[in-house]
């Protein structure tokens, strides 16, 4: 009999990119990349597992944004391309590496995986929203929603109406991408102000996801710590983040993903090979990028790229194997330690970007591989469950009100709030206010009620916490001002053109076909 239980949550976020405008955006590869090396690789995990019986348990989010650009056509059929170059690609390797048998293996290696990617991605014809819900449906992945555009929502809260749309809009999406309510939300980045909570409840969902701070600081202080949800004043569940399973996995010092026996994932082909030879596969104005294809191993901590050894994936995948099994064994002391101070059964609630696993981790799949199979054969001090699940068997829990949080630096908002993005706000804030002006009007006809509805988009996509985070990262960061300004200048226009009553129709269904996300908004959401 289980003494408690490990929930893993990952969170499946991109932020919207689609150019159709454009035949070659950059940014558009975040998509194709972590289709590739994270969500694929996810979804054979899963099969493998319920393929050898195992009745594994999971908790993913998979964002608005996501599912609207995994079942776009045009993006779509533009990873399809994508990955035709990568297997051209890594076949002219396998030619030009014959001689070297370290080289060649690799190759052949990424060969291999790049045909089983194809394959699955055929399988499905390209909707991997609809490979995911399969396992929804069989109750081995709880598939939970997050802000409509993923906006930070305790820098909106003076206007509420944006808040609501954020949850609102993101709930209905929810709900005709799946067939059934959403029963859960992972508050983008983390980030709680203090009376969310009746909205989240008034959206009918019945539990978030927060930083352990959230819980720890509230009031008063919850019994158990974070080891069991409690209940806010509004009766929605809150499930706060562990801080040591997740030390384990995400520390640059102590962390997995910095052994060096895992992939290098800062020295790859896009950079390296001749240049007349990677043209034809980096970007079409001769710069240089990221291919994907890589082939050394991290090494050790202070050498150099051009020190680094070459990688196996035979000994990685040993190392990942190793290191699931020193997960499983960490939660199981952790789990007798907390089962005999609480005399409770306590729940581990252990949360990670999905991406981590397979984009900038690359073992990350085998290691959650290893971690599912160990978890089911070799031990019966945990079981692994959805955060639904749980709530169901334990209905009763502390009622707390919690503190302001996210899981940014420091735990609160500067990360999304200081020199590099604060200027975003006030054009925001402004926006937000037209926008709940426009929510009061009725439309004269169809051209102004799809006006309107444009608007609300332009306005969702400009909240992206996305832009903010890239501004203060400082990597990418004219995109996200451009990104930012340009769906701020669509808002303009069309609340500008509303007013006045001359909407420039010709203008409006070309900003519809570039941001077509949530064709069924409805922008009375602001009221």
């Amino acid at each position: 009999m289980a003494i408690g239980y490990l929930a893993l949550v990952l969170h499946a976020h991109l932020p919207f990119v689609r150019h159709p405008e454009s035949d070659y955006v950059l940014e558009e590869e975040w998509l194709y990349e972590a289709i590739t090396e994270t969500y694929i690789p996810l979804l054979r995990i899963f099969e493998g597992l319920k393929r050898d019986g195992i009745d594994f348990k999971i908790t993913m989010t998979l964002t608005p944004p996501l599912v609207s650009m995994l079942r776009d056509p045009l993006l779509q059929e533009r990873y399809d391309h994508h990955l035709g170059k990568l297997q051209e690609l890594v076949e002219k390797e396998i030619e030009h590496n014959r001689h070297h048998g370290h080289l060649l293996y690799l190759s052949e290696f990424y060969a291999k995986d790049f045909q089983n990617t194809r394959e699955y991605w055929e399988r499905y014809d390209g909707d991997l929203v609809k490979a995911f819900k399969q396992y929804q449906d069989s109750n081995n992945l709880e598939i939970i929603t997050c802000g409509a555009t993923h906006g930070y929502l305790p820098l909106m809260n003076m206007y509420p109406q944006a808040v609501w749309a954020q949850i609102k809009v993101a709930c209905e999406h929810y709900e005709e991408s799946f067939g059934r309510p959403a029963r859960g939300i992972w508050l983008p980045e983390c980030a709680y102000y203090y009376g969310l909570e009746r909205m989240l409840a008034d959206a009918g969902l019945r539990y978030f996801i927060i930083d352990g701070h959230a819980m720890l600081y509230g009031r008063p202080r919850p019994r158990f710590g974070t080891y069991t949800p409690v209940f806010t004043e509004s009766g929605i569940a809150a499930f706060g983040r562990d801080h040591e399973s997740s030390h384990q996995v995400w520390s640059s010092q102590l962390g997995y993903p910095g052994d060096p026996e895992y992939r290098e994932f800062y020295k790859d082909l896009g950079w390296e090979a001749e240049y007349e030879y990677i043209k034809p596969y980096i970007m079409p104005n001769g710069q240089r990028k990221n291919t994907g294809i890589k082939y050394h191993k991290i090494t050790g901590r202070g050498l150099g790229l051009g020190e680094k050894a070459l990688y196996d994936p035979y000994w990685a995948r040993e190392k990942a194997a190793e290191h699931g099994g020193n997960f499983m064994y960490n939660r199981e002391q952790q789990v007798r330690h907390l089962y005999n101070v609480m005399q409770k059964r306590p729940i581990v609630l252990s949360p990670y970007d999905a991406e981590l696993f397979g984009h900038w981790w690359y073992e990350g799949p085998w290691f959650l591989d290893s971690l599912f199979r160990k978890s089911w054969h070799e031990q019966s001090t945990y079981q692994m469950t959805h955060l639904a699940d749980y709530l169901r068997k334990y209905p009763t829990q502390q009622v707390v009100r919690l503190a302001q949080s996210s899981w940014g630096y420091k735990g609160f908002h500067e990360y999304w709030l200081n020199e590099t993005n604060a200027w975003i706000y006030p054009y925001l804030h402004k926006a937000a206010e037209r926008m709940i002006e426009l929510a009061k009007r009725e439309p004269a006809d169809e051209l102004e009620w799809r006006a309107l509805n444009q608007a609300a988009r332009e306005l969702l996509l400009a909240q992206s916490s996305d832009w903010a985070f890239i501004m203060r990262t400082g990597t990418m960061v004219p995109y996200a001002v451009r990104r930012t300004r340009s769906h701020l200048m669509r808002f303009n226009k069309l609340y500008d053109d509303i007013n006045a009553g001359k909407i420039d129709s010709g203008w409006l269904q070309k900003v519809e076909g570039i941001d077509n996300i949530f064709p069924s908004i409805n922008y009375r959401t602001y009221r």
